[in-house]
């Protein structure tokens, strides 16, 4: 039941996090600032940036994990908020640049797709994490 408790917290968050760095980029390649050669420079400031905002969000759901479920289910939750902001942040980071590499319209990398794309890897990394923490032998 408390995996159930976190799971909109945790793929939303993704989302966001996805959207925001989705609409950063497209904004920046539109201006000019970033060009597609930038693409691996930018990742590694989107990881860093990520990191931080996933470690914080991390450390704030640890505190609701141990109060509503315990300490084993918050740090399944803690390292699943983690993971999955910055994974969301690199795809909302990434779509922009890939579409204009297929001389597509990187705005097309809207709110929806990206939330979307990263919604479904929140899934999986979340049960992935959940089933490695506490069901380490299947």
């Amino acid at each position: 039941m408390a995996f159930v408790f976190f799971r909109p917290l945790l793929i939303d968050s993704g989302g966001n996090a996805g959207s925001q760095s989705a609409t950063l980029m497209v904004r920046s390649l539109a201006t000019g600032v970033v060009h597609l050669k930038d693409w691996s420079e930018m990742i590694g400031r989107e990881v860093m940036v990520a990191g931080l905002m996933g470690v914080s969000m991390a450390l704030a759901v640890t505190v609701i994990g141990v109060l509503r479920a315990g300490p084993e289910i918050a740090l399944v939750v803690a390292t699943s908020m983690g993971l999955i902001v910055i994974v969301g942040s690199i795809i909302g980071m990434l779509l922009p640049f890939a579409l204009t590499n297929l001389n597509l319209d990187p705005a097309t990398a809207s709110a929806r797709l990206v939330t979307s794309i990263a919604d479904a890897a929140g899934v999986l990394i979340y049960f992935a994490i959940a089933t490695a923490f506490l069901f380490p032998t299947i």
